[in-house]
């Protein structure tokens, strides 16, 4: 797993679609479901630690692409 892209289908295989209409949104939601995934025993450990990082990576890319973005607007 290397990309939101993977987390997106790994989230997928277990019947779970998110789109919020904002991608820090939708990356929020996609971490509390895999948290869910992961408390039900679905995943193991590393592919929920390996899953987390990359949505947290996102996150915070994502972030500073708005922050970004807001300020060359002003």
């Amino acid at each position: 797993m290397k990309s939101y892209y993977d987390v997106q289908q790994l989230l997928k295989r277990f019947g779970i679609l998110v789109y919020m209409g904002n991608r820090l949104y939708d990356i929020d939601m996609s971490r509390l479901e895999l948290a869910k995934i992961y408390e039900n025993g679905l995943i193991g450990r590393k592919e929920f630690l390996q899953a987390d990082l990359i949505l947290h990576q996102e996150y915070l890319q994502e972030k500073a692409y708005q922050q970004k973005k807001r300020r060359k607007k002003e």
